[in-house]
């Protein structure tokens, strides 16, 4: 008779490898976050563009930044680069899609 190495799990606890899934993790809940994602995606693609050719003072570059974050929201909410919607579908397991 051979002993096990490992004792069995316990009942509920699935084993390791096993893909788990958090109760937050709906499919709006993922959608929200990969917008969020895309969203600073296009303030760090703005920010570096600014930063580029950038000769305003630091008033001026403060204001910038505020108004790119926003219109980063913006556009990644409204469709935006289509990155949000890459990232949910690989992200949503195929039962939630």
């Amino acid at each position: 008779m051979s002993v096990p190495l490992v004792p069995p799990l316990p009942a509920g606890i699935p084993p390791a490898g096993t893909p788990t899934r958090h109760p937050k993790d709906t499919p709006e809940a993922i959608a929200d976050a990969a917008r969020q994602f895309e969203a600073l995606l296009i303030a760090q693609m703005l920010k570096s563009a600014r930063e580029a050719s950038e000769e305003a003072d630091s008033t001026a570059s403060c204001l910038n930044e505020i108004a790119e974050q926003q219109f980063a929201g913006l556009l990644a909410a409204n469709g935006g680069l289509g990155l949000a919607k890459l990232v949910a579908a690989h992200l949503t397991p195929p039962a939630d899609k």
